[in-house]
């Protein structure tokens, strides 16, 4: 079953800090989003194995909207 790790609030994808294959860990900062000119971090609730990453740096990105998918 997959994961998802979705955005909190919208804005643009500043920095993506895995990709798919990578192994993450519960509590690892996976991407940075920056919303009303604050840099938010993205972080993995639990551990898996990057499936796929569904933005790039500089798209924009929705709130609840996924960013990484983990297997």
């Amino acid at each position: 079953m997959s994961k998802l790790i979705k955005s909190e609030m919208a804005g643009t994808v500043l920095e993506v800090k895995v990709k798919p294959g990578d192994k993450v860990s519960a509590g690892q900062e996976v991407a940075v989003v920056e919303s009303m000119k604050m840099e938010v971090p993205l972080t993995a609730s639990e551990g898996g194995v990057v499936k796929s990453v569904t933005k790039a740096v500089g798209d924009f990105l929705n709130e609840g909207e996924t960013l990484v998918e983990l297997q």
